[in-house]
């Protein structure tokens, strides 16, 4: 049956030659909620706005760029793996997005494109929302990339005593050791490590003296479903916190697995709602009707 809230969120939303367009570029976006968040949100607060996905890869990204000034897009949402990618591309950085290198959100003034990072305000305060505060924790972080960058950094902004980043040793690898650097250089009272994420034994230990563990990688997520990357699950402690950023599933293996073991465990999903919420204000000046968001996709 179709709950009466469920009716409203899909009521057809009018198209007039005055709506002004927001996006969302990366791949894949097939999953992706954040159309109707914003739509829902449109329809919510009276805005003539629509919100559309488009799947593109790292390398049309400078298309896709072209499109938004060609189009006058009003802005766009990022997802992986096109959040550092999309950097060079813009005219403007906020200081977030700058000391990461990454960006999520991209507001059009005309033309001049700024890129903006909000994920890491969306991972805080999704652990707040279940209880948990990265102030003077130790946190060991598996992933580089943009949302994984973003969380290392907000993490230590916020006060994380110490952050142990694991990654393959790849190009992110190569970027995580200038985050390292910059983490130090502004928040000099947070420890960072940074770790081969092939060396197992090494990222065990780290798990076991950490409080909040957090997958920042893909795996676990279409089309590695079902996957994890701690195939030992007695590494999983009753104490210990274990989010992920991904949300479709809404419980990865790694969640499951963590949770049968006794821990608290963190889907993606908040984290998008969180992060969502701050781009819309980016994007309209206007606050999202948060708790009504949260009441038609995240219960």
């Amino acid at each position: 049956m179709v709950s009466p809230m469920s009716k409203e969120v899909v009521k057809q939303q009018e198209i007039t030659g005055k709506t002004k367009l927001l996006t969302l570029i990366g791949t894949p976006v097939g999953h992706s909620k954040s159309p109707q968040m914003y739509n829902y949100s449109f329809q919510k607060l009276g805005l003539d706005y629509t919100y559309m996905a488009f799947d593109i890869p790292v390398e049309k990204v400078a298309d896709a760029i072209q499109a938004i000034k060609t189009f006058h897009v009003r802005g766009s949402n990022v997802t992986m793996p096109c959040k550092s990618e999309v950097v060079k591309y813009m005219d403007e950085l906020s200081p977030a997005a700058r000391i990461i290198g990454a960006v999520n959100t991209i507001v059009n003034e005309d033309g001049r494109l700024t890129g903006h990072i909000t994920d890491g305000q969306g991972f805080v305060q999704n652990l707040k929302e279940h209880d948990v505060d990265v102030k003077g924790k130790k946190l060991t972080i598996m992933g580089a990339g943009g949302a994984a960058t973003a969380i290392q950094v907000q993490s230590a902004l916020d006060g994380a005593r110490e952050i142990s980043i694991f990654n393959i040793m790849d190009a992110f690898y190569e970027k995580a050791q200038q985050t390292v650097e910059n983490i130090k250089k502004e928040v000099p009272g947070c420890v960072v490590n940074l770790y081969d994420l092939a060396d197992t034994a090494k990222l065990y230990e780290e798990i076991a003296d950490s409080n909040i563990l957090v997958n920042g990688t893909l795996v676990g997520m279409s089309p590695d479903y079902g996957k994890s990357i701690i195939k030992d699950p007695s590494v999983f402690k009753s104490d210990l916190v274990v989010a992920d950023v991904i949300y479709n599933p809404k419980k990865t293996r790694l969640l499951e697995d963590a949770e049968a073991a006794g821990c608290k465990t963190i889907s993606g999903l908040g984290m998008l709602l969180w992060q969502g919420a701050e781009a819309f204000k980016l994007h309209t000046g206007l606050e999202m009707p948060v708790e009504e968001v949260k009441a038609a996709y995240f219960s």
